[in-house]
């Protein structure tokens, strides 16, 4: 399934599931504007096949990527509690054992992303070095073995964040071609194509 691969060197970690887009078509950030943001820009950073995902059939396409979510289920007001997110957290450590020989970069998209990013990073062994979170905050996690993974921090494609100009599209390309760059040098340690 496309967003779902098993060796990829980008993992793109959101929120949750949107009610009206991954809830109803199995795909996440597929059929709401979040996703048409953040696909439109995969696309223009070269790391989607089209710019935009409407469904599991639509023939998208990421390359070198996984997309997933800090919490599994829609919550109200796009709040999830501290019990929705220690409930969900298990399905980061096993995405976490899925992804930890290939990645290179992580991309938590909003805070809540990047508070859980680093939790689970930390509870599957990972030290996490480096800033608070912020758009365009980097910090670099090291695996157990010692493998350095950068982080990079972007303001969540929400249309709160969106349509008040929190978040622009060179502001999400920006983080997404740093993201494509390092994942792709050659310099960053061994990663299965």
């Amino acid at each position: 399934m496309p967003g779902l691969g098993t060796s990829p060197r980008i993992w793109i970690v959101g929120l949750a599931p949107a009610a009206h887009g991954a809830n109803r078509t199995g795909r996440m950030f597929t059929g709401d504007r979040s996703g048409d943001w953040l696909f439109g820009s995969l696309h223009r950073v070269g790391l989607a096949s089209q710019p935009e995902s409407t469904s599991r059939n639509d023939g998208q396409r990421v390359v070198d990527l996984r997309i997933t979510a800090a919490v599994h289920c829609a919550p109200p007001a796009n709040k999830p509690t501290t019990e929705e997110r220690r409930a969900c957290s298990h399905w980061l450590q096993q995405e976490l054992r899925i992804i930890e020989p290939c990645v290179r970069v992580i991309v938590p998209l909003g805070g809540i992303a990047w508070t859980a990013t680093a939790a689970a990073l930390r509870e599957g062994g990972w030290t996490v070095e480096g800033t608070r979170f912020g758009h365009g905050a980097t910090a670099v996690a090291r695996t157990p073995g010692g493998r350095a993974v950068t982080i990079l921090g972007s303001y969540h494609p929400s249309q709160q964040n969106t349509f008040t100009g929190r978040l622009t599209e060179p502001m999400l390309d920006d983080v997404l071609g740093r993201a494509r760059d390092l994942a792709r040098d050659p310099y960053s340690g061994p990663a299965p194509l």
